[in-house]
């Protein structure tokens, strides 16, 4: 049973990633259109594959074992999310490589929370917010 909830997940994840690389490789190379253009991915992903959130989250709220198998496939997607924020946020000159991994450690809890609350349905179109937000900070952060 373990190894069908580790392949379900990593079949997921494996097409989250195809699915969000497919929708940077279109963006403008523009340090803020890419990071825009991972929240409107979210958006659309959530549009074609249900409206319950994130499916990582929904299962670490059952698997959170770390011994579990499905735990490292869980952790390691939000991992490689944290790693792709930063990656774009040091795409940004205005900013030094503290403030950049901090802008990233930022954009990932606005997205994360976008998910858990698009999941939730505590209000219409959080992503849309989030993404938002992000776009906000990021006007706030290259005006310094």
């Amino acid at each position: 049973k373990e190894q069908i909830v580790v392949e379900y997940l990593a079949d997921r994840d494996d097409r989250w990633r195809a699915f969000l690389a497919e929708r940077l490789d279109a963006a403008p190379p523009a340090p803020r259109a890419r990071i825009r253009a991972v929240f409107d991915a979210s958006r659309a992903w959530m549009a074609d594959n249900g409206s319950k959130g994130c499916s990582m989250v929904n299962a670490h709220a059952e698997i959170s074992d770390p011994a579990h198998p499905a735990h490292a496939v869980i952790t390691g997607q939000k991992q490689w999310m944290l790693d792709l924020f930063t990656r774009l946020a040091r795409d940004v000159e205005s900013l030094g490589p503290d403030a950049a991994d901090r802008l990233g450690r930022t954009l990932m809890l606005l997205h994360e929370g976008a998910l858990v609350a698009h999941g939730l349905k505590v209000f219409p179109d959080p992503v849309a917010q989030a993404r938002d937000e992000a776009e906000a900070l990021l006007a706030e952060v290259t005006e310094r």
